[in-house]
């Protein structure tokens, strides 16, 4: 009888016997970045399969995302998936301190998170044996085979959510396609952020039944939170002065942002700047150039007051969503480097206009429509930058209509979270009792 979803191939055995030598050297290499961030040793070697919460009784179902953002953007699907499902648990688990930090503080009802076993035959059993989900749900790029075939070898179902792989990779899978078409085989249903990436998928050998283009979930996360009483400090130390946020600012972005501000301060003199970089332990580094570009700065992580100064450096972890609270427009980092840009929904859903640079491969299908629809602006650089900001800033008017946009256009996006719901119960079988 075949193996679910199809047979191994040499090299699938090839990869699997290399990751049982090396998982001590990537074992050294994780739980040494997990104590640098300061995680507990028991919890640290979660990274090999040792639970460290009893799993509860009844149906489970495991998410994995890697990264802070991958693992944000299910927190709202777990949710909902947990109101139709009122007697199933859920775990999630991804890959880094922060994520664990973040995901802490917005813990959907019934769930638990687990650093995600590594990728070869030992970590993924002794996971598997404790958790023993019904189903399990990867997230956007995560294709480890090891942990994918031992999944599906043990009875569960999966989904493959948010697929977006890059060209590079796409690339790479393709010089192996009966391994490729082995990897994509251990998915029931494989949904992508967008056609591209759906065509992806079949030309790398998912099944063409299986695909289906879903929805960015990052368009239906929750709002990110706001602390209040932050917000108040920096409303009334601002006082009548305007502002604009510059977040997920990347290495070469900050100096473009300064010019920019530089510009503004021409015709708007009181304009604070709030930048946001997108690694807060960059802070040092960004505070020397905004020092550089000769700027005064208040700086949140030492927790210097703002009073007066132009540019307010908020290197800090988790309070995103109240900088984006505090601006009626924000600028999203990483789009004027070739970098991929970032999420246009947080501050959309928090009442702001977006500009953006030109670099928006990871968002490509979300601000086409949202630049039409005129609730975002494209600009490749400090002079249009602070023609962007300052149309707006001079006509009240024309950025209250942007806003409405932007809201709009995230407010269209939630119905398709119900759809997605839909689509993983239906083809995971989540609500047919297991035998």
């Amino acid at each position: 009888m075949p193996a679910p979803g199809g047979n191994p191939t040499p090299l699938f055995h090839i990869y699997r016997t290399l990751t049982r030598l090396l998982s001590p050297v990537a074992w050294h290499i994780v739980s040494r970045k997990l104590r640098r961030h300061g995680v507990a040793p028991d919890r640290a070697r979660e990274r090999l399969g040792n639970a460290t919460l009893p799993r509860p009784a009844g149906s489970l179902i495991w998410f994995h995302a890697a990264s802070v953002g991958e693992s944000l953007s299910v927190l709202t699907l777990i949710t909902r998936l947990g109101e139709r499902l009122p007697e199933t648990e859920f775990v999630i688990t991804s890959g880094t301190a922060t994520s664990a930090e973040l995901i802490a503080r917005r813990m959907p009802p019934r769930t638990r998170h687990q650093f995600a076993p590594l990728d070869a035959p030992g970590p993924v059993q002794r996971f598997l044996r404790h958790w023993r989900p019904q189903a399990a749900v990867f997230v956007e790029s995560e294709l480890w085979p090891v942990m994918l075939q031992a999944t599906r070898a043990s009875g569960a179902r999966l989904a493959l959510l948010n697929a977006r792989l890059s060209q590079k990779s796409v690339d790479g899978w393709k010089k192996w396609p009966d391994t490729a078409a082995f990897v994509l085989g251990q998915f029931d249903i494989l949904l992508s952020q967008n056609q591209v990436s759906a065509q992806n998928l079949r030309a790398m050998g998912a099944d063409p039944a299986r695909v289906a283009v879903g929805v960015n979930l990052k368009s239906t996360s929750a709002p990110l939170p706001v602390d209040d009483a932050t917000l108040t400090a920096l409303r009334n130390a601002l006082g009548p002065r305007p502002v604009w946020v510059a977040s997920s600012t990347h290495p070469g972005e900050e100096e473009i942002v300064l010019q920019a501000h530089r510009r503004l301060q021409q015709r708007h003199p009181d304009l604070c700047l709030l930048l946001v970089p997108r690694h807060p332990e960059r802070g040092d580094e960004v505070a020397g150039l905004i020092a550089g570009a000769g700027f005064d700065l208040a700086r949140r992580s030492t927790g210097a007051p703002l009073a007066g100064q132009p540019v307010y450096l908020a290197d800090t972890l988790g309070e995103t969503g109240t900088w984006y609270a505090l601006s009626p427009l924000v600028f999203l980092g990483g789009s004027l480097k070739p970098i991929g840009g970032h999420n246009p929904f947080e501050p959309a859903q928090a009442g702001a206009a977006v500009i953006t640079g030109p670099h928006v491969t990871n968002f490509s299908e979300t601000f086409t429509p949202l630049i039409s629809l005129g609730g975002a602006v494209e600009v490749s650089d400090a002079v249009e930058l602070a023609q962007a900001v300052s149309l707006w800033l001079d006509e009240p008017a024309r950025l209250d209509t942007a806003r409405q946009a932007a809201a709009q256009f995230v407010q269209g996006q939630q119905t398709a979270l119900d759809r997605v719901v839909d689509q993983l119960c239906t083809t995971l079988q989540l609500e047919t009792p297991d035998a």
